[in-house]
């Protein structure tokens, strides 16, 4: 069982910035890809940006050159700094967390942590 708290959302006037972390606790086998999902009112739910326990990133053509996704060396905390926010990155976030598992880590399953809103106002 993991569990996943995201923290660091607010309120923010267009052009500013945030940063929000994501922490994994429990009971831990490996943690695989660590995202950032959105999701806007009326909308349905996005992935902003991921990175791979490699450490490969991508992220979502809104974001790009804006966002920058991060890892920690004990590889279950992510962060995803956010600057020059516009309104339409309004919405809730949402981590994510893939989990290898079982023997030889064979297998995956994802968590979902509750999400932090991020309001950009303009």
């Amino acid at each position: 069982q993991v569990q996943l708290v995201e923290s660091g959302g607010g309120l923010v006037q267009a052009g500013g910035s945030l940063r929000l972390s994501c922490a994994a606790s429990g009971s831990i086998f490996s943690i695989n890809a660590m995202g950032w999902y959105r999701q806007a009112p009326g909308k349905q739910r996005e992935l902003v940006a991921a990175i791979t326990s490699g450490g490969s990133t991508n992220y979502a053509d809104s974001v790009k050159g804006r966002f920058t996704i991060s890892r920690d060396n004990a590889k279950n905390t992510v962060y995803l700094q956010m600057n020059s926010l516009k309104p339409e990155d309004t919405g809730v976030y949402y981590c994510n967390a893939e989990e290898a598992y079982g023997l030889g880590y064979a297998k995956s399953r994802d968590y979902w942590g509750q999400g932090t809103q991020v309001t950009v106002s303009s």
